[in-house]
């Protein structure tokens, strides 16, 4: 079977609450995802990140690199001033001036990296970022200099969030935001394979979190135009006090989690002629 035959599926915020953790590891237990992202700066990381390991799941387990949503693990006097995470739009307006403190970020890196490991026991399977932070300009850099010096390259997959523009336009949902990645992540997958790590060919699952839209017509869009290590992104999980508290993505989580675990998903995909696959293993 050639490998246009396979999708990932990657669960993004694992350890964001533990309503959104409890939704994955649901999703998980059904064999619904080939992949998690695990945002470590949250403070319920290490209790569910332990329950991730408890459960042995088959399945990339990542680090999903935080600089926009709470705290950071460590000081940041220049970035992060008064204890919390700058806005993605400040972000981008230092990057475009070339007045980020890039030193400080390489430093949160490897604290959050750090916090990865010592849950998990090991490296990350796939490196990726909280609203894509991972692709800025010069964020970018320096996550590729701390991802060299930690002698992974080669051993980990990175999330390339472009798509080709055919791609995007047959797919007919976020267009806009999709397009918008585009040039954000110019150039990425190739300074990435310079570095000699490997990124997903094909991109989706770009939603605006109206919770009046169908997902399951819009995941039946995802499945267009594939590429050939083709990387679903997507947002399952419980509503809890914490996640309202920190996030404003709420009741899609439930509304994605519902068609995730339903038989609809595996319909589907056997419809399209298609089955789950590890992106480290394709």
């Amino acid at each position: 079977m050639v490998k246009e035959n396979f999708v990932a599926v990657c669960a993004d915020d694992f350890g964001l609450s533990h309503g959104v953790s409890l939704g994955i590891l649901q999703a998980l237990a059904a064999g619904r995802l080939t992949a998690v992202s695990a945002l470590t700066t949250g403070s319920c990381w290490p209790a569910m990140g332990r329950e991730l390991l408890r459960r042995g799941v088959d399945a990339d387990i990542g680090l999903h690199f935080n600089l926009t949503l709470g705290a950071p693990l460590g000081p940041m006097p220049n970035f992060a001033p008064k204890g919390v995470f700058p806005p993605l739009s400040k972000i981008l307006r230092l990057s475009a001036r070339g007045r980020l403190p890039l030193a400080e970020i390489r430093e949160e890196t490897h604290r959050q990296l750090d916090r990865f490991e010592a849950v998990m026991e090991r490296s990350p399977d796939h490196f990726d970022g909280h609203q894509h932070v991972h692709v800025v300009g010069d964020i970018r850099e320096t996550i590729l200099d701390v991802l060299t010096e930690r002698g992974l390259q080669g051993e980990i997959w990175l999330r390339d969030v472009s798509d080709t523009v055919p791609r995007v336009i047959m797919r007919k949902t976020a267009i806009g935001k999709a397009l918008s990645l585009r040039t954000l992540a110019r150039g990425f997958a190739k300074e990435a394979h310079l570095r000699g790590f490997t990124v997903n060919d094909g991109f989706s699952g770009l939603s605006n979190f109206d919770p009046a839209q169908n997902y399951a017509d819009h995941f039946s869009r995802y499945l267009l135009g594939l590429g050939a290590r083709h990387l679903i992104m997507c947002h399952p999980g419980h509503v809890d006090a914490a996640l309202l508290a920190l996030d404003s993505v709420t009741q899609t989580r439930e509304q994605e989690l519902e068609f995730l675990i339903s038989p609809h998903f595996p319909e589907l995909l056997q419809q399209k002629g298609l089955m789950l696959a590890r992106l480290s293993q394709m």
